[in-house]
């Protein structure tokens, strides 16, 4: 099972696509939960989750704006699509019958 964190940063993924870097995950993170995600949780679940295989990165290209550094970017792998998967039914399964209130759409 994944932690709620690496759900939280996988779904972020999903939803920005291919070109996703640590600043959009936490954006979209606190953005959508109105949880605030700090950028050292953010980095480190994204290279944990890629130790397990479940990410990718990729290193783009430099920007003047980044003072010629690179931003490194991120995707969500097939393997952490099925544990995401996986992870949210058993979730959801866990809430059935714990009432409205509690119940996941």
């Amino acid at each position: 099972m994944l932690g709620g964190v690496e759900q939280l940063v996988l779904l972020a993924l999903v939803r920005l696509g291919r070109d996703s870097y640590g600043v959009t995950v936490r954006d979209e993170i606190e953005r959508r939960t109105g949880r605030d995600a700090h950028f050292g949780t953010v980095y480190t679940t994204l290279a944990r989750l890629e130790d397990k295989g479940f990410v990718t990165s990729r290193l783009g290209d430099p920007t003047s704006e980044r003072g010629g550094r690179r931003k490194k970017h991120f995707a969500i792998t097939a393997a952490g699509t099925r544990q995401l998967t996986e992870s949210l039914r058993g979730l959801k399964t866990m809430t059935r019958g714990l009432g409205a209130r509690l119940e996941l759409p």
